[in-house]
């Protein structure tokens, strides 16, 4: 029987709290809603629905399946229990397998099967299964680590099928008992019972070279390996006493070539290195990694430190930003000449300032203004007048929920992306606020990074109160037993993310800490109040010195920070800066809108001593210089011999919106296009003339207003649909219980693909119902040799010819001789 219509059976005799279980662990079943339960079956079957499924999986399951995946046959109906796979896993128990063999039968990754036949009577209680048939293409071509069979080695490589027969007839005639063969065919199945048994492996490695058995393990995991001028024709009767392990290896068809780089380990092979077993480490319990601790005062000293820090340098790079926008290059991003001139105005590491600028832009405190092409503070930024705490939520929220990974800017540029249309000015590197450091399963291994961190502080809590240290080797051991298909996603980002957490306080002196913790349970309140009772408040004072510099004794409050930068230029890292003044940064603070009695009386309020004379003096020196030469805007000017005309204008109410100066008896400016004042002045009965000479200069566009950003609220990645919805779902599927197999259009197109699939494997005929382009049907009978790209090659008998056909055209598809049930 097929193996949707199989598991469609399954589906539609579960009770409904099994399928809203299945609905809650695979929520891309129901969207959209499915019609019908073939349809639903024949989702649960897709490759992509599968793919999703195993990235959930933890190693015992993931091996219980690929193992299950091994010892079964659809085609032939060579189903597998509990107790057959018990013999070829290791260390495994009835008791062990069942549970997990129960949770992929509710996860519709396999489903119950008859026994093989000629099963025995005692073996009728025993529950069998088979895997959904897109499983094989999912897990790839070397389940459980293992390599492919010789038989299927000859079949692909035709370099070793041209080898295999003398190869076993070189080793029949150095008597090492394998039997000779005519065909590369008989050859394979000759090296595979060769090699079949861990005795005889034994046997033959007896006489191996002596870093054999080293090189043979490194295939432990993985069949496939990279070996240079893998092809090469080893010999038997050829060998020198010196020969190398792989040359020893490659003339007895232990290591097969692929190309001329790989090689793979057969099947067989590693069946007996692994003593007859599948699986060779199996176990329930997850890896428990060696770790140091410290203490909870120097984790929480350390969080605090910089969370305080991360808070300073992303108001003083606001304030940067703000002064000077950041340009961005024609391809995207940053530049590195841009993160320099930045990492030097904040007394930053390049890389830091790249961190913190992508923490800033992620959390909206910085947005691309497009007619400009710069990266600009948004107006009226809600974040710079929230309380710390606040502002740290905001920023661990935009973190959490970013596909952004800060921590790749500056690494190399793979894939694709590295071509040489991507370098030159751009470079080779990722740039800042560029496209290459978008990740789209950022939020969900970021996450995921949270929870292991915390689960592995819980399981290595000291009694003494003392915080386990953790790294990215601890968490990545944890990630590939967890969740070993997407442990290749966690050894790109984890590093990253842990230096990131650390910046964010939810790290400490290598321990996670109380926020982090908060924060992994989706506690944001409790964070909160953890970060009220110990972060330290800021200061709201400074100390004055007869140099000409401000010193900070801690970190500033942002107001202040702020103020004292635009009239000192700040010195230093860390908390206790120094701000130096000179007649530049006073002058710097005069042309923002400032006197010398403001700063004067803003000096003084915040100094924790007296303004010291040289500085006063300085300001008042500076100030009584400034505005001799006065530079002002003016979008068009009104010329006029009647200076009367003029005084009218300036006292006229309607003239208001023109912001009119009057610069000369007889000339007024206004901040008004010439177009507009024209207007004006025409509504006031006057008769103007424009003149509107195109100057000889280029002109910029304007900075047009960014929307203010919205208060970022981290949720977490839903992993269960809403209940309104599976309810619907179940509704829908009750009123069409009883659906003939064939089901919807949705089930039958991968009917179909199944039915095709089948038939190549076993190279058989189907019939098919083809439409041609004028939309008749005609019944065909052929032999299909592959499909791809939604078209099927097919071979015809009656014509003894090869076509081609469009999977759409197919309406419908059946074995041979087979009526529809």
């Amino acid at each position: 029987m097929s193996l949707i219509r199989a598991l469609s059976k399954e589906l539609e005799a579960r009770s409904d709290n099994s399928l809203r279980a299945l609905f809650a662990a695979r929520p891309d079943l129901i969207s959209p809603m499915a019609p019908d339960f073939p349809a639903l079956a024949a989702r649960a079957s897709a490759r992509v629905s599968v793919q999703r499924a195993l990235e959930r999986l933890n190693k015992p399951e993931m091996q219980v399946l690929e193992t299950l995946h091994l010892c079964t046959n659809a085609d032939t109906g060579h189903s597998v229990s509990a107790a057959g796979l018990k013999k070829v896993i290791a260390g495994s128990t009835l008791s062990a397998l069942d549970p997990i063999l129960a949770k992929l039968q509710e996860l519709a990754l396999v489903h119950r099967a008859d026994p093989p036949a000629g099963t025995p009577a005692t073996s009728s209680r025993q529950r069998f299964y088979l895997p959904v048939g897109s499983l094989k293409d999912v897990i790839g071509i070397y389940p459980a680590g293992l390599g492919r069979s010789y038989t299927e080695l000859v079949r692909l490589q035709p370099a070793f099928a041209q080898r295999v027969v003398q190869l076993v007839a070189e080793l029949h005639h150095s008597g090492l008992g394998i039997h000779l063969a005519s065909t590369p065919m008989d050859a394979a199945l000759a090296l595979q019972r060769w090699t079949s048994s861990p005795e005889n492996l034994r046997t033959i490695l007896a006489t191996a070279p002596e870093r054999t058995l080293g090189l043979l393990d490194k295939f432990g995991s993985w069949a496939m390996g990279a070996v240079p001028q893998a092809q090469r024709r080893a010999s038997v009767t050829h060998e020198s006493a010196d020969v190398g392990p792989i040359d020893w290896l490659l003339a007895r068809g232990l290591l097969v070539p692929l190309d001329a780089g790989h090689v793979e380990l057969p099947h067989s092979v590693g069946i007996a290195l692994r003593g007859g077993a599948i699986v060779d480490d199996f176990t329930l319990a997850p890896p428990v990694p060696e770790l140091g601790h410290t203490s909870a005062a120097l984790r929480r000293n350390a969080a605090m430190g910089a969370i305080a820090e991360t808070l300073r340098l992303a108001g003083e790079l606001l304030f940067a930003v703000r002064e000077q926008p950041l340009a961005t290059l024609r391809s995207g991003g940053v530049g590195v000449r841009e993160l320099r001139r930045l990492a030097e105005s904040i007394r930053c590491g390049v890389h830091e300032t790249a961190i913190f600028l992508e923490l800033c832009a992620m959390a909206g405190l910085l947005r691309l203004d497009v007619d400009s092409s710069t990266w600009v503070q948004p107006p009226s930024l809600e974040w710079l007048n929230l309380p710390r705490q606040e502002q740290w939520l905001w920023l661990v929220n935009a973190w959490l929920a970013s596909e952004r990974a800060p921590s790749l800017v500056g690494q190399p540029l793979t894939g694709p992306s590295s071509t040489a249309s991507h370098q030159g000015a751009a470079g080779t590197t990722i740039n800042a606020l560029s496209a290459e450091a978008q990740r789209p399963d950022a939020p969900v291994v970021r996450r995921r990074v949270l929870e292991i961190l915390n689960e592995l502080t819980v399981e290595a809590a000291a009694p003494d109160g003392k915080a386990p240290v953790l790294d990215a080797r601890a968490v990545l051991q944890r990630a590939e037993w967890s969740q070993p298909r997407m442990s290749r996603r966690f050894s790109s980002l984890v590093r990253g993310i842990l230096e990131e957490a650390a910046l964010l306080g939810l790290m400490g002196s290598g321990a996670l800490t109380q926020l982090g913790s908060a924060i992994a349970d989706a506690q944001p309140e409790q964070a909160m109040t953890i970060l009220g009772e110990h972060l330290p408040a800021a200061v709201n004072h400074i100390l004055l010195q007869a140099d000409l510099t401000a010193v900070a004794p801690g970190y500033l409050a942002p107001e202040l920070s702020e103020t004292l930068l635009l009239m000192a230029d700040a010195e230093g890292q860390g908390p206790a800066s120094i701000y130096r003044f000179s007649a530049v940064t006073i002058r710097r603070a005069l042309d923002a809108g400032q006197d010398a009695e403001s700063l004067l009386a803003f000096l003084r309020e915040h100094s924790a001593t007296d303004v010291p004379q040289p500085l006063a003096y300085l300001i008042q020196d500076t100030a009584s210089r400034h505005g001799r030469l006065r530079i002002g805007t003016s979008a068009s000017f009104i010329q006029s011999d009647d200076e009367t005309a003029i005084t009218d204008l300036l006292q006229e109410a309607r003239t208001s919106a023109l912001s009119l100066v009057r610069i000369a008896p007889t000339v007024l400016t206004s901040s008004a296009s010439p177009r507009e004042t024209a207007r004006v002045l025409r509504e006031l009965g006057l008769s103007p003339a424009v003149q509107e000479a195109e100057p000889a200069v280029v002109r910029f566009k304007r900075t047009t207003a960014v929307p203010g950003s919205a208060r970022p609220v981290y949720t977490a990645p839903r992993t269960a649909p809403p209940d309104d919805d599976v309810e619907a779902q179940l509704s829908v599927l009750r009123q069409h219980r009883g659906v003939p197999a064939g089901g919807t259009g949705e089930a039958s197109t991968q009917l179909g693909l199944e039915t095709l699939q089948t038939a190549i494997r076993l190279k058989q005929a189907v019939t098919m119902n083809v439409v041609d382009s004028l939309g008749n049907a005609n019944t065909e009978t052929v032999v299909p040799v592959s499909v791809s790209g939604g078209r099927v090659r097919v071979f015809d008998p009656a014509k003894d010819t090869e076509r081609v056909l469009s999977i759409h055209r197919i309406i419908d598809v059946e074995p041979a001789g087979e009526l529809r049930s």
